[in-house]
């Protein structure tokens, strides 16, 4: 059994609990599914436990028409440190330490994703960056964690953003992913630029 087989393994009962605690708190479904962009521009489908009301979308519009200058955060780091559309609790709880992110394990299974790499964003969020970084970024296999997720996290800007992944991409070695494994376990713990 591969390390991604059996962290899968691992993660199934917290992945049960967590979507448990989901469906209790609000309807529809516990998992959350988006399209995304995978190697050499091959679309994805990319799985979450979702942390957001069913009406996110409509939530972020309203905010952001109501507040802004947050309107402007969001569109330099496609984040809000006080997000309307997550859910009390769980929404935060998981988000807070990554463990939304664990269902993509089964992307990993799948060979869709690695577990190091650049994240595979959603294409609003691409769209932001220029089309020789998006190439570049389509060269490689997405991630669950990556290297600016661990230097900065949520604190990344779109430059950081480009800046780290190209790096990332540009050196990659086992060693530099065996460093960002274990820099996610202290990131994740820790809990800091988490939102």
């Amino acid at each position: 059994m591969c390390s991604s087989d059996l962290l899968f393994v691992l993660t199934v009962p917290l992945i049960a609990i967590s979507a448990i605690w989901i469906k209790l708190q609000s309807p529809g479904p516990a998992f959350f599914k988006q399209q995304r962009e995978g190697q050499n521009g091959r679309r994805l489908t990319v799985y979450k436990l979702r942390t957001m009301y069913p009406e996110a979308e409509t939530l972020l519009e309203k905010y952001l028409f109501d507040h802004p200058t947050e309107k402007q955060s969001w569109v330099r780091y496609y984040k809000l440190k006080k997000d309307p559309r997550v859910l009390p609790g769980i929404g935060f709880f998981l988000r807070r330490y990554s463990l939304d992110e664990l269902p993509q394990l089964w992307n990993v299974l799948r060979g869709d994703m690695s577990l190091v790499g650049p994240r595979p964003f959603p294409y609003y969020h691409l769209e932001s960056f220029p089309v020789a970084f998006r190439i570049l970024r389509g060269s490689v296999m997405p991630g669950i964690t990556g290297f600016w997720q661990v230097s900065q996290r949520s604190d990344g800007d779109l430059n950081v953003q480009e800046a780290e992944d190209s790096y990332y991409i540009r050196n990659w070695s086992v060693w530099l992913d065996i460093f960002i494994l274990i820099k996610t376990l202290a990131t994740l713990l820790s809990a800091k630029g988490a939102y």
